[in-house]
Parts: structure tokens; C-alpha cells; sequence
């Protein structure tokens, strides 16, 4: 069942995200809670892993609607991952920040519309060294309504994932 969620959960990614890229897209493979996708860009190959939400914050009366977070490979634009965090259902608060922290380590990403990306480039790679290293991931953010939400990802597969799109073609 969790695979169709996310199997479900990333073409609704491919969909928000282009319209090319809702027609292309093919689901490459999954690793526990991560699944691997691919599609050819007009300027080349990209490849991303993705997994939804194990617990969301608050539980009950908020309409979260559909959350993932991504690392994308996007080789042609010499891209190796970068990672990035989307809520579908709601846009983030203008100039707000997305919090992730994995055990003891802590990220920042900056907010556009509902996107979210690594503040700091430099941070992509410890972020990812990170997510291969943990058990799992929480996200904080605050929405646009405004209403602090947060989410917890598991980590399980998330390093087979991600070799299964190193020679992203």
C-alpha cells in the first residue's frame, strides 16, 4: 500500500511540477520508503528519488494535502543531487524557512510559492550524507494560512535509492 502511495505521491509531483514531465515521468524503481523515477527534460536526463510523509503535524484537523521530499540528479546541468521539499496542498509563508534535522544535524531551506530548497548549495551534499546516515528525517515549516506544520520521513532505502540514480541517463 505505502508503494502506491508514493508510486501515486510522485506523479502528483510530476504533474505540479510540468506538464512535460507528468507524461514522461516512469517509475524506475522502489527502495522501502523511496521510490526512483526518470524523464527526459528538454535539456537532457533527470532522475529523482522520492518519498512522502510518515507522520504529519498536526494529526488532525489540517488539510496537509500531498507532501515529498525529493533529490533530484539532473546530470546535463551538472546538478548531482539536489534536494528539495514540496507541499502540493499550500504554499509556505513569504520568507519563511523549512527546517530539516536528521539526529543531530540541521539544514535550512528557503521557500518559494510551495517549494523548498537548500539555502546554502554548499549544504546539498552534507544534507544528503546525512539522510543515507539516519533513520529518519523531520521537516518543520509554516504555511501561508499561517500554521506551523511539521513531518517525519523514514530514511530506510533512501541510499539504495539513491545509487539506483547516480548514472542518471
Amino acid at each position: 500500500m505505502r508503494a502506491l502511495i508514493i508510486t501515486f505521491a510522485s506523479l502528483a509531483i510530476a504533474a505540479t511540477a510540468s506538464p512535460a514531465l507528468a507524461q514522461t515521468a516512469t517509475k524506475t524503481g522502489q527502495h522501502n520508503a523511496w521510490a526512483t523515477y526518470s524523464y527526459q527534460s528538454d535539456n537532457g536526463p533527470v532522475c529523482y528519488v522520492s518519498s512522502v510523509p510518515t507522520a504529519f503535524n498536526p494529526s488532525e484537523g489540517v488539510n496537509h494535502g500531498d507532501i515529498f521530499f525529493l533529490i533530484s540528479n539532473k546530470p546535463a546541468a551538472n546538478v548531482p543531487l539536489e534536494p528539495s521539499f514540496r507541499a502540493a496542498g499550500f504554499d509556505f509563508e513569504e520568507g519563511s524557512r523549512v527546517r530539516v534535522r536528521i539526529g543531530d544535524a540541521n539544514f535550512t531551506m528557503y521557500t518559494r510559492g510551495g517549494w523548498a530548497w537548500v539555502e546554502n548549495a554548499a549544504d546539498e551534499p552534507r544534507l544528503v550524507e546525512a539522510m543515507k546516515a539516519g533513520a529518519d528525517m523531520q521537516v518543520s515549516a509554516r504555511s501561508a494560512r499561517p500554521r506551523d506544520v511539521s513531518y517525519t520521513f523514514s530514511l530506510r532505502g533512501v541510499t539504495a535509492a539513491l545509487n539506483a540514480i547516480e548514472n542518471c541517463r
